[in-house]
């Protein structure tokens, strides 16, 4: 049976307030530092997906000490466990990638493995660069994916330096620094080529630095020292790339959306969806801690050519604005999310045009051809959260959208189709 949410425009010019979760990523990259900060350390406000909740069992799993409690996780780091042991990442790609690198500083052999859409995501870059730094790694014979198992190497040598290609997912990236403290020598990485989602990146190395590492990025080197991280008290701040979706309906509809706290979040590249609505002619504004985003009716959505290199996760938002847009709009820089959750490009093009969207697909990147009003229709989600939630918009201009297997924003915002009632309207049906 297949889960289906058809989704109508609620009446009326949109004016609500839509509250957004933690962002995930921040959540991740605070967690498995957490694992490593010998002590307690609490994280405030850490979201409810199943991304995140993957990466606290998988600690969990491990040996490592978490509990929940309310919005809070309680980690008491410093133990990987002793026992060799098998943590399922479910469909979490950052997971899989971030639990790997930390599975090589274990006493004992961590095996990860996911759902069978998650085994077949690349993963081989990683896996080589562990390998080059000297630790084991056993994984299968295609040599990329899930399942892997990680070990330390008996004689304990381990490298400090490591080279990464830099058009490849930065997770590797990100997975190789987190670890960095806790390895003899810390490590210096090398990308080659031109580093994409450089934000997330910076992510890690901010949130790094907020527990007590010390990380330098340079242009095409990343140089972590080796030390300890400190426990604490941290701070999860409001999900960007989910808060792209009530914002792309105030673009699309007209009307106004407010997001509480989303003006004190500061690590995330996706915060570009600000400037990129303004270019659309939105206003933005910051009301406290507040931001408000709207549209006047009087003024229409505006095309736009823009590289996603670095704030990819926005793509399917962005695009369904593009598709109310007056012109044509080329997104580019992004032919890598074709091994996201789903082929980022060709699916959510072939979605987008069952609801009568003009969309063609470049090999980096799409271009989108604006229409007064899309048409009714049904729309797979490929298993892809984000595609569910960007298509559930173009219920805003026209009769409604059935979205397929909607549940799958549980992800990573389980409360997606309550939070957008004031916006869109939804109700259940199975077939």
């Amino acid at each position: 049976m297949t889960r289906i949410k058809r989704v109508r425009r609620q009446s009326g010019p949109i004016d609500a307030t839509v509250v957004v979760p933690g962002s995930k990523s921040a959540a991740n990259r605070a967690l498995i530092i957490a694992a490593l900060a010998p002590g307690t350390t609490t994280l405030i406000g850490v979201p409810d997906s199943d991304d995140v909740n993957a990466c606290r069992d998988g600690l969990r799993d491990m040996g490592v000490a978490v509990a929940v409690e309310g919005d809070a996780v309680v980690v008491k780091g410093g133990s990987l466990g002793r026992h060799p042991v098998t943590v399922n990442a479910q469909l979490a790609g950052t997971t899989s990638r971030f639990l790997t690198a930390l599975g090589a500083l274990r006493e004992s052999p961590l095996t990860v493995t996911g759902e069978a859409a998650l085994r077949t995501r690349p993963m081989a870059p990683l896996h080589d660069a562990l390998v080059a730094l000297g630790f084991i790694v056993e994984r299968e014979p295609d040599g990329c994916g899930l399942p892997v198992t990680v070990s330390r190497p008996a004689d304990g040598e381990i490298g400090d330096h490591v080279r990464l290609p830099g058009d490849v997912s930065s997770q590797f990236v990100s997975a190789l620094m987190l670890i960095a403290p806790l390895l003899p020598n810390g490590l210096i990485i090398e990308i080659d080529g031109p580093k994409v989602s450089e934000s997330y990146i910076e992510m890690t190395a901010s949130i790094m630095t907020t527990f007590g590492a010390q990380v330098n990025i340079l242009d095409s080197r990343i140089e972590v020292k080796h030390g300890e991280y400190v426990a604490q008290q941290f701070v999860i701040e409001p999900d960007f790339s989910s808060a792209a979706f009530p914002i792309a309906a105030a673009v699309i509809a007209g009307g106004s959306v407010r997001v509480p706290g989303l003006a004190s979040a500061s690590l995330q590249g996706d915060s570009r969806i600000l400037e990129i609505a303004t270019s659309m002619g939105a206003t933005v504004e910051v009301d406290g801690s507040d931001v408000v985003v709207s549209r006047s009716m009087d003024v229409e959505v505006t095309a736009i050519d823009v590289d996603m290199s670095d704030c990819s996760d926005l793509v399917p938002a962005v695009a369904m604005m593009c598709a109310s847009a007056a012109g044509t709009s080329t997104l580019t820089g992004i032919g890598f999310i074709r091994h996201k959750e789903s082929d980022r490009l060709g699916d959510l093009a072939t979605e987008m045009r069952e609801i009568e969207a003009r969309v063609d697909v470049l090999a980096d990147g799409l271009v989108i051809h604006g229409v007064d009003s899309l048409g009714a229709g049904r729309c797979e989600t490929h298993r892809d959260h984000r595609l569910a939630m960007a298509l559930s918009l173009g219920a805003l201009t026209t009769e409604y959208v059935d979205v397929c297997d909607a549940d799958v924003v549980s992800k990573s915002w389980p409360s997606y189709w309550g939070s957008m009632s004031d916006i869109i309207a939804s109700e259940t049906a199975t077939s």
